[in-house]
């Protein structure tokens, strides 16, 4: 079904064909529509032949219409109009000579008029005709304009959320690859050369792992706390005792798919403003579980909470923002992003994403 759409909308988006195809179907209903008249009417078969070949001048006769419409499209609106009622006016003429003569030929035994003026006697019908082909023509061209306008749109925005997306993704605190390198020379310095050499291992990982995912594309949870995994060892060669992790992941929930790198920022907040600032450090505790059709996700630590005036967290820190921004981005009304006390202190921030696999 959904192939059938998108090769009919493949078909359609040639102008060209979806002209000779609109065109063809347009004057076979003129010639059906005529046909059906002269059967209610009992016309002799002579005229079945007439409309017929009226049918195919029709279908002709619009082509220089056609070249007309395109040189005027973008000229203004009365100029537009008035070559439409001219170049209609001038091809009706035309037209209809040809129908009263093929008339008077095949179904009055070639009768000729007495008067010329005769001989486009009836042109206002031939004029209106043409007139609905040219409102329809216009219609078609104004709609298939607005298409396109609406799908540039669409594609414009597309790529600006993509490039906010990215920006957002790729905002990695400089001061978390400052504190590391910091914290390695130390390693280095001490003489503590496998722990370095370990802490330069874990970062190169963990970088690359940064680099490679696209933020436009999802992971499971499971690589998720991978990369996490990597990022935390880093921070633990930073902090050492001082920081203890506890993480209680349902096993359901790893093969939930999450944007990548979704709770990084939360932890480097967390471990800024409530590990970094404390002497005796804190814990930190990430979890996750499904629930009914939700992915829920939790960061909780046990510093001194959110906005209470002793170092407190910031619920507009650039990572927490970030974070806010890209669910908004990514899920719309289908996410949750929230702040709360932490018992017995801290904050736990709580993350609601559908549950995707």
């Amino acid at each position: 079904m959904v192939r059938s759409i998108l090769q009919a909308d493949h078909f359609f988006r040639n102008r060209g064909r979806l002209f000779w195809v609109l065109n063809t179907a347009g004057w076979a209903g003129y010639t059906v529509a005529a046909w059906l008249g002269a059967l209610a009417h009992e016309k002799p078969e002579s005229y079945f032949a007439v409309i017929a070949a009226t049918a195919l001048a029709g279908f002709v006769v619009t082509f220089p219409l056609r070249l007309l419409y395109r040189k005027l499209w973008r000229e203004s609106p009365l100029l537009l109009a008035s070559g439409m009622l001219f170049g209609c006016y001038s091809v009706a003429l035309g037209w209809r000579w040809l129908q009263n003569v093929l008339y008077w030929d095949w179904v009055k035994g070639s009768w000729r008029p007495e008067h010329l003026v005769d001989y486009v006697s009836g042109i206002m019908g031939s004029f209106y005709v043409l007139l609905c082909w040219s409102g329809l023509y216009f219609g078609i061209k104004y709609y298939r304009q607005l298409q396109d306008q609406t799908e540039q749109t669409l594609k414009a925005t597309a790529a600006a959320h993509q490039s906010q997306l990215k920006m957002l993704r790729y905002q990695l605190n400089p001061h978390f690859l400052f504190n590391t390198l910091n914290a390695i020379s130390t390693l280095i310095l001490d003489g503590a050369n496998e722990s370095a050499n370990k802490a330069v291992t874990r970062l190169s990982d963990f970088l690359r792992y940064t680099l490679d995912n696209d933020p436009m594309s999802q992971v499971t949870l499971g690589s998720e706390m991978a990369a996490l995994d990597l990022y935390l060892e880093i921070e633990k060669v930073r902090f050492g005792d001082r920081l203890v992790i506890e993480k209680e992941i349902e096993a359901a929930a790893l093969t939930a798919l999450v944007p990548s790198l979704i709770l990084q920022p939360l932890i480097e907040n967390a471990i800024k403003y409530a590990i970094s600032p404390s002497e005796a450090g804190g814990t930190l505790r990430i979890s996750a579980r499904k629930q009914r059709g939700t992915l829920v996700m939790q960061v909780a630590d046990t510093g001194p909470g959110l906005g209470n005036g002793n170092g407190g967290q910031k619920s507009s820190g650039v990572g927490l923002k970030n974070t806010r921004e890209r669910l908004q981005q990514l899920y719309g009304d289908k996410q949750a992003f929230t702040l709360a006390p932490n018992e017995p202190t801290g904050l736990r921030i709580t993350v609601n994403i559908p549950f995707e696999e």
